[in-house]
């Protein structure tokens, strides 16, 4: 497994105790369809949230909330509503950014998550 993958999958790791310890459940993770992915995703009072995860050490070439292009929040959009039909759900939906920020060790006594609600819609 490279670096990259082992960052993102311990930042999504992290963001998803970050939600149970703030009274999500999580639902999935790392759904994929052919449209798109979705890094988790978790309900809380009848919302069901899509979120997307960016694990980052530094912010030097921007927030990581800033790499969540239009087309990005497209793909998720879609893979959002594949797992909605999929699994014949009726339901609020809200679309959110968890920033994770290691600062460069990937302690998680050191991360600090910044999470945005309904980041885009």
């Amino acid at each position: 497994m490279n670096a990259k993958k082992l960052t993102g999958d311990w930042g999504e790791a992290c963001v998803a105790a970050y939600l149970r310890r703030n009274g999500y459940r999580i639902e999935a993770s790392q759904f994929r369809c052919r449209m798109g992915e979705v890094d988790l995703i978790a309900s809380r009072d009848g919302v069901l949230c899509f979120v997307e995860v960016k694990t980052r050490a530094e912010t030097e070439h921007g927030l990581p909330r800033e790499f969540v292009s239009p087309s990005k929040q497209r793909r998720i959009r879609t893979a959002a509503a594949q797992y909605l039909m999929r699994y014949a759900l009726d339901c609020p939906v809200r679309f959110d950014v968890a920033e994770v920020y290691t600062g460069g060790v990937l302690d998680e006594a050191n991360v600090r998550i910044e999470y945005l609600e309904a980041a885009f819609e």
